[in-house]
């Protein structure tokens, strides 16, 4: 009889598995469908007449769902706030996403049209076009949906719709109240938000945040992230003859721009990465606990290097993971005179780098900003924030113009909240097993004004895969990836928290 039970709890537990795969099935069926119809909306971060069109569908598709929606204006393009009703003695959870795509060349891509989604599979070492037809009797989840925002960020917000769709289906009330802020200009720096979110406190008020942005970890396992850094950046310029000369002719005599800026930018790093400007990494430890978490994170040091085809990586820390949590300092572009076919000799007459600094929570943007300034002012360098004068240039050996950007934070919320616990063992119970935790990312996410306007914890939870070219041509979303997110938003949304 004993076995007979331990039987038909067996057969009970696999129809049960049987039956929530068959259902996220037909959920990943309907997705794509309308993932392919919000991805028709092109949604360029650029266009105002492009931003409207898709509020126009994301208010009917939430509103469908029961949500209430609001379109908040901002000083910018305006914002999408979609709540469920409240109720008091509920917790309330904020989920941030953006539905503003990077602008596309579509001369870049296999496929025609960028916003008319292409599905695809692999055959040996290429994507080969299959018709939607052969998703009919059953879903490969190998296959890829290719357009522009297929992961980043529309392809998480029909998740979230379709796992919405199917507690209802399964009559799951929800243990939360639920609110989303959907961004319309996060791809160009999201500069409205800081005013928007002091603007609508009240409105977007939450117990804690869940950013669905990004792609899980390179191992494809569960991920939960507790920050990312954040950035500024700085431009600097150097001169030499206010026209450029021929070099052989002055190239003796007229300093050269690009041999000043190149000593100066060198002075900046030893031979293995590291800052050396004095402060720079001041105010970074980390305990036993926290290097422990950082360590389980399951990177292959030589899979990367092999991506990245290096020998040897820089030494800003032992390995990859320790590396993010001090900010970097990188030369993002570098410009004097002409190359390759338009190469002349000339001593240019200046020359530029583009400089980006990658914060974590410990590092102040304009301090280390400031930093870099007064490093370069003590190598002799005459600092002005405009192209300098005749007068100016007639005084002074050295001169530079350094103009600068704002500061996006960093945020970084701690390992042991009890709300980022919640979605480890939410997560865990999704997918049977240990989601990687990363202590922060190296990515930018607007969000720290959240956390500092709020007073919340926030949390990143992404959804799409590793590889999917986000930003890039070719941008996709691997099928699986789809019921991976209805999964793991299902999980999230029917789960209590115990405190």
């Amino acid at each position: 009889m004993k076995k007979i039970n331990l039987l038909l709890l067996a057969l009970f537990a696999t129809y049960g598995f049987s039956q929530e795969s068959a259902q996220i099935k037909s959920q990943v069926g309907h997705s794509i469908d309308e993932l392919r119809n919000f991805i028709a909306i092109p949604n360029d971060a650029l266009d105002h007449a492009d931003i409207n069109r898709n509020i126009t569908w994301l208010t009917n598709k939430f509103n469908d769902r029961g949500f209430n929606t609001s379109v908040l204006p901002t000083a910018g393009e305006s914002l999408f706030f979609a709540a469920l009703p409240m109720e008091d003695e509920k917790p309330t959870v904020l989920f941030y996403m953006h539905f503003d795509g990077q602008s596309v060349d579509p001369g870049k891509w296999d496929q025609a049209n960028p916003y008319e989604v292409v599905l695809k599979a692999k055959e040996g070492d290429s994507w080969i076009n299959k018709s939607f037809d052969e998703l009919s009797e059953d879903i490969n989840y190998d296959w890829r949906l290719f357009g522009r925002s297929t992961s980043d960020d529309k392809g998480p917000i029909v998740m979230f719709l379709n796992a919405i769709d199917l507690l209802k289906k399964n009559n799951i009330e929800i243990p939360f109240n639920v609110k989303l802020i959907l961004d319309s200009e996060e791809e160009k720096g999201s500069k409205p938000l800081p005013e928007a979110v002091k603007q609508y406190r009240e409105l977007l008020e939450a117990d804690f945040l869940i950013i669905n942005d990004g792609p899980v970890h390179g191992s494809g396992k569960p991920t939960i992230v507790y920050g990312c850094r954040g950035i500024t950046t700085l431009t600097l310029t150097t001169y030499g003859p206010v026209k450029p000369q021929h070099s052989g002719h002055y190239g003796n005599y007229a300093p050269n721009p690009g041999f000043q800026l190149a000593q100066v930018l060198a002075l900046m790093k030893d031979q293995e990465g590291r800052v050396i400007i004095p402060g720079y990494y001041d105010g970074i430890s980390m305990d036993e606990n926290t290097m422990e978490i950082i360590k389980s994170v399951p990177d292959d040091a030589a899979t990367i290097n092999e991506l990245l085809e290096i020998k040897s990586p820089d030494k800003v820390g032992d390995f990859y993971q320790e590396s993010l949590q001090y900010p970097s300092l990188n030369i993002r572009g570098l410009s004097s005179g002409w190359v390759g076919e338009k190469a002349r000799t000339i001593v240019p007459e200046s020359a530029t780098a583009e400089l980006d600094l990658r914060l974590v929570p410990e590092s102040d943007g304009t301090r280390l900003k400031g930093l870099v300034k007064d490093f370069i002012q003590a190598k002799g360098f005459y600092i002005t924030d405009k192209v300098p004068t005749k007068q100016e240039r007639l005084t002074h050996d050295k001169i530079m113009t350094i103009t600068e950007r704002g500061v996006t934070d960093a945020f970084r919320t701690d390992l042991e909240n009890p709300y980022g616990i919640f979605i480890q063992e939410s997560l865990k119970k999704s997918f049977a097993e240990e989601a990687v935790q990363i202590r922060i990312m190296g990515g930018t996410v607007p969000i720290a004004t959240f956390i500092n306007e709020l007073k919340i914890p926030a949390f990143i939870v992404p959804m799409v895969n590793p590889d999917n070219n986000q930003h890039s041509p070719n941008e996709n979303l691997k099928i699986g990836q789809i019921a991976y997110g209805i999964k793991a938003y299902y999980g999230l949304l029917s789960k209590e928290i115990t405190k």
